[in-house]
């Protein structure tokens, strides 16, 4: 039988198929699900900073209407936060009772003392790894590229000096040279990162004239944009690299690997098809390793990476010429 392990951040799985942040990684007994399924580590939910702040802003409205003193509304402020960590440190606490596989925790913060404060909390209670979801969205018209790409390096800088387990990124494409920022940040004391984040979408509907939420999962065509740039980078990197966003089946791990990936991240298609998607797509892993004589994945990772194919073009091109003909 074909030898499926992988490592990723130091850590070793047991097969490339790693449950991403979501709501089925809020609790302890989807998470047992999900492991019992055959995922190899799983990210839990992220603590959202916003999300706290939000809580916050809640309750300090509901003590102005019921006449608390504005002294109290630190208190407030602080117990919401405390709250929530310590939900999410009690759920660590938990799974580390029921669950064997990696557990990687996943901050999404905006203020720059969140990160350490999140971290630190989180190394204390157990996490094997800290997954950073990393996006600050370039709409501010007075803010130059470098000024927003250098947050990047001073949060990751900051929290690699003072938080001893492994470090990886999560990031988005949405960067002016994104090929250096990947290599550049690689080379800092992070260990992993992450192509790429899914977002939320804001749509229009047009009857109530309102925005709303839309494009929440992922479809197996979004799986082009991180294939790309897996397959441009894993071999110009000195960091691991993983896969996000698309990766529905099996033929979407395997093309991964071939990139250079060391593993996926996948939630979309656990939403549409259940835990039990993950055996399914080991199931195709083995099938196309044992059909090509492969014994492990080493055998064929990066077989297709911008550094073993001849033409690098197919990589590189962004623009159609001759693949339409196909549909006249």
């Amino acid at each position: 039988m074909a030898d499926l392990s992988t490592t990723y951040l130091g850590l070793k799985l047991k097969n490339p198929i790693i449950a991403s942040s979501s709501t089925l990684t809020d609790n302890v007994e989807s998470i047992k699900n999900i492991a019992e399924n055959g995922a190899s580590a799983v990210v839990l939910r992220s603590i959202f900073e916003e999300e706290i702040t939000i809580e916050a802003e809640h309750y300090i409205k509901e003590a102005v209407n019921s006449g608390y003193d504005e002294s109290l509304f630190d208190y407030f402020d602080s117990r919401v936060k405390q709250h929530n960590v310590e939900q999410y440190l009690d759920l660590l606490l938990e799974l580390r009772r029921h669950v064997k596989i990696p557990i990687i925790g996943s901050i999404n913060a905006v203020t720059n003392h969140e990160w350490m404060y999140f971290a630190k909390k989180m190394e204390a209670n157990g996490v094997d790894a800290i997954e950073l979801n990393l996006f600050l969205l370039p709409s501010q018209l007075n803010t130059k590229c470098d000024e927003t790409e250098k947050l990047y390096f001073d949060i990751v800088n900051k929290l690699t000096k003072e938080v001893q387990v492994p470090i990886t990124i999560k990031i988005s494409h949405y960067f002016s040279n994104l090929a250096t920022i990947i290599k550049s940040l690689s080379e800092t004391n992070i260990k992993g990162l992450v192509l790429f984040n899914k977002f939320f979408s804001p749509d229009f509907d047009i009857e109530e004239e309102k925005l709303i939420s839309t494009y929440v999962l992922s479809n197996p065509q979004d799986l082009a944009m991180s294939l790309r740039w897996i397959a441009m980078m894993s071999d110009r990197v000195s960091c691991d690299l993983v896969a996000s966003t698309g990766i529905h089946d099996g033929a979407g791990l395997i093309k991964q690997l071939l990139a250079g990936a060391k593993a996926v991240q996948i939630a979309s298609t656990l939403y549409k098809n259940g835990p039990e998607q993950i055996g399914e797509m080991i199931r195709d892993l083995e099938e196309w390793m044992d059909r090509k004589g492969y014994k492990s994945i080493n055998d064929f990772r990066g077989k297709l990476s911008y550094g073993k194919v001849k033409d690098h073009a197919l990589l590189e091109r962004v623009q159609f010429m001759k693949y339409f003909q196909s549909f006249k």
